[in-house]
């Protein structure tokens, strides 16, 4: 597929939340995997604001990824805490750099430490209202170029649309009941990764990867699959194994 068949595959992916049925915390990881192959980045990360205003990690490329943007909530430290509070661009910031991260050094340290040496950080808004922020990692010393830039935004913009819009179809009170919901469903899906990698002495991202084969290629959703996993209802011993 052309790079151009990619950025329309992934406005496609955000068209197809206008359903009864749509599962956010599949859609955000589709959004990682789109984004690491449409800008050429090592990883990508998505945090989303709960009810108070406190920003929450709903999504990851990987886990070396979803244990950095954990740090940066459980510590309001990162770039993309302060692209959510600022609502302005971050990009190609330099984690060697002690200048261009004094103001979050220990999650630089940690990010270098993971073997990441570039981040950006873009925030989700639309308008003034700003939900969330996505983070992106580069193992490579490159700047984000200019047309990457703006892919990368027009994907966090479409993404943002999506989540609005289907706040506005599914709920009164939109923004409370989903983003609880998509907290649920995050201890779940962490719980079932931990069960699944476990079970097959396999690392996380790998149980993951199986999960979501297996979960797409019968169609199921995601969130639901791992509640019967959990209760035990699923033979896991027919996936498909890392």
């Amino acid at each position: 597929m052309t790079r151009e068949e990619r950025l329309l595959g992934a406005v496609i992916d955000a068209v197809d939340t206008l359903v009864d049925d749509f599962d956010l915390i599949d859609f955000l990881h589709t959004l990682c995997a789109r984004c690491t192959e449409l800008l050429d980045v090592s990883a990508v990360g998505v945090m989303l604001a709960d009810p108070s205003g406190e920003l929450q990690v709903i999504a990851a490329s990987d886990e070396h990824t979803r244990l950095l943007e954990l740090f940066a909530f459980q510590h309001s430290e990162g770039p993309c805490v302060e692209s959510h509070r600022d609502g302005l661009v971050r990009l190609n910031i330099d984690l060697g750099s002690p200048v261009e991260t004094a103001a979050f050094a220990r999650f630089a340290e940690l990010a270098r430490e993971a073997g990441f040496a570039v981040t950006h950080a873009l925030p989700m808004h639309l308008r003034d209202n700003v939900i969330g922020a996505l983070n992106l990692f580069d193992t490579r010393k490159q700047d984000l170029t200019v047309a990457d830039a703006r892919v990368a935004q027009a994907l966090a913009s479409v993404a943002t649309i999506a989540i609005l819009q289907q706040r506005t179809i599914m709920y009164g009170n939109q923004e409370r009941a989903q983003l609880r919901a998509a907290l649920s469903s995050r201890i779940v899906i962490e719980q079932t990764k931990g069960i699944l990698a476990e079970r097959w002495h396999v690392d996380v991202d790998d149980a993951f990867d199986a999960l979501r084969r297996y979960a797409r290629s019968r169609q199921l959703g995601l969130t639901g699959l791992c509640r019967q996993i959990i209760a035990g209802e699923v033979d896991t011993d027919e996936f498909p194994r890392p």
